[in-house]
């Protein structure tokens, strides 16, 4: 897909995009720029709402007590 950037750097975001990622209008989009390639990333409007539950089965409960363990049988 291509868009035109306007005379005041404004383009559209295509609406099959909008639709797929769920990008509505006040959402914002983070510009990420690698010196190569230019990366447009929509971010959540709530961002721990969008990050909850991204950990579950990863085991980080068992793997901070045990860190936890270990720290205290090296402090002793």
């Amino acid at each position: 897909m291509q868009t035109l950037v306007t005379k005041r750097g404004q383009t559209v975001v295509p609406a099959d995009i909008r639709k797929r990622h769920q990008i509505a209008e006040g959402d914002r989009l983070e510009w990420l720029d690698d010196g190569t390639v230019i990366r447009v990333v929509p971010l959540p409007g709530d961002p721990i709402q969008a990050l909850r539950g991204s950990g579950k089965g990863e085991g980080l409960l068992d793997r901070l007590l045990e860190q936890r363990a270990a720290d205290r049988e090296r402090g002793s």
